[in-house]
């Protein structure tokens, strides 16, 4: 349970609230590539950490985010007319380059300097795996990109989903293990999985046991389940500063995956997939549900058609608004929640929290051991950063996110972190167990 202090702390992240400026911190992503699909093409409404920006591609394909209000008068800049290198704002001329300098000021006597005094905002970007990725905080010269291991694949693959709450009750759900055996495979029997997989021991035991510890990129956790006599069934997941979680989804040291929970404003959140096709081996329950005898997946998520507004992008079918569309006879008979989907599952659990939820009124218990730890190391890091200026975990380290996740079986009494050290290594190559989950040992 969180005091009202912290819960405010951890929830608001404007600019100078100090989760917000932990935020800043870092790089973040703020547009799929693609949203820019070409120089000179129409600008996109975007907020991010409750600030109204615009995005544009420029001639010479430049992403570049700037203040939404013209400096002159306020006039939005999603009117402007993106051309010629910089966005012209269509009330009096006024004309900003990615970089946010006035290059053009016809409004002005040719004898004037004053568009050399006049500077929009604007912030530093970089296009990696298909995403547009921005810098929004006080250095001059931003810092070293993370080194976030999908992102480093051709065969790299994004998704962007829009959640309808706050920032970490959404990101927690992906810290939640014991949730798995009740949201998404409540349904499930032991003898509907395959003998001996990660499914089988998941619903065979839906009370998972806890070893939680900090690491240099945040923290991370084994929960682990008896197997057969000598084995036991681990999953291993991680938080990584500041948004960032890697899901205990498919095998350890076959899974190469990153998840980011962007905070649009205090309520509203982006979800951000970057895997690669390796993650698709592995048979426990995180990424796909075998309920009603379907397999879905995040990435397969219905999209409503994206809108223009602030609030309008990658927004699901499947919402708050419609219940889901949730099946009350599904769920009395082969259904555990009766919504069909995985992400959908997960959105109506941490949307009906409401906007913001308020922590002081929950009661945690040993299941919930990261989700605790992971707090408090936030919350560390914001007084860190608010009291005494201590960077934030990983902003100068970007070699601290090169790691893994993932499921995997160890011998009973094994030390779990000495197990794993080489799995959770990044671009690491592991032929033999690539070879296992292909034949659909896992």
């Amino acid at each position: 349970m969180l005091s009202k202090e912290e819960n405010e702390l951890l929830g608001h992240v404007g600019p100078g609230t100090p989760a917000g400026e932990l935020m800043r911190q870092y790089w973040l992503p703020a547009l799929l590539a693609s949203e820019l699909p070409e120089p000179d093409g129409r600008p996109v409404r975007l907020r991010l950490l409750c600030e109204n920006l615009i995005g544009f591609r420029d001639s010479a394909g430049k992403a570049g985010i700037l203040q939404n209000n013209c400096p002159h008068r306020g006039a939005s800049l999603f009117f402007g007319r993106n051309e010629d290198h910089g966005l012209r704002c269509v009330y009096h001329g006024w004309k900003f380059d990615a970089s946010g300098r006035c290059v053009d000021m016809p409004n002005e006597p040719p004898e004037s300097n004053f568009r050399d005094k006049v500077q929009a905002v604007a912030y530093p970007t970089e296009e990696h795996g298909g995403i547009v990725w921005t810098y929004m905080g006080p250095r001059n010269e931003p810092p070293p990109f993370p080194d976030i291991e999908p992102l480093a694949s051709e065969r790299c693959q994004v998704n962007a989903i829009f959640r309808d709450c706050n920032w970490l009750q959404a990101l927690e759900g992906d810290i939640d293990t014991s949730h798995l055996g009740f949201l998404h495979l409540g349904a499930v029997e032991p003898e509907q999985t395959k003998p001996d997989s990660f499914d089988y021991y998941t619903v065979r035991d839906r009370a998972p046991r806890y070893n939680v510890v900090d690491t240099e990129f945040g923290t991370m956790y084994g929960a682990y389940r008896p197997a057969e006599a000598e084995t036991d069934y681990w999953r291993l997941a991680c938080y990584l500063f500041p948004v960032y979680t890697m899901i205990p989804t498919g095998v350890l040291g076959v899974r190469v995956g990153v998840r980011a929970w962007v905070p649009i404003d205090d309520d509203h959140t982006m979800y951000w997939s970057m895997s690669t096709p390796a993650q698709s081996f592995g048979r426990s329950g995180g990424a796909r549900s075998v309920e009603g005898g379907q397999i879905r997946r995040a990435e397969d998520s219905v999209y409503l058609p994206n809108t223009t507004d602030w609030l309008g992008r990658w927004r699901m079918r499947q919402n708050l608004g419609n219940d889901y569309l949730i099946d009350p006879i599904a769920q009395k008979t082969n259904s555990f929640t009766g919504i069909t989907g995985i992400f959908q599952q997960d959105s109506a659990v941490t949307e009906s929290m409401g906007p913001l939820m308020d922590r002081t009124v929950e009661h945690l218990g040993t299941a919930d051991a990261m989700l605790i730890r992971t707090r408090q190391r936030i919350l560390r890091a914001i007084y860190a950063l608010r009291d005494t200026g201590v960077v934030p975990p990983g902003v100068d380290e970007p070699d601290v996110y090169a790691v893994r996740s993932g499921s995997v079986f160890l011998p009973k009494g094994a030390d779990w972190l000495r197990a794993t050290a080489d799995l959770r290594k990044a671009y690491t190559e592991h032929p033999e167990i690539l070879a296992q989950a292909e034949a659909g040992r896992f």
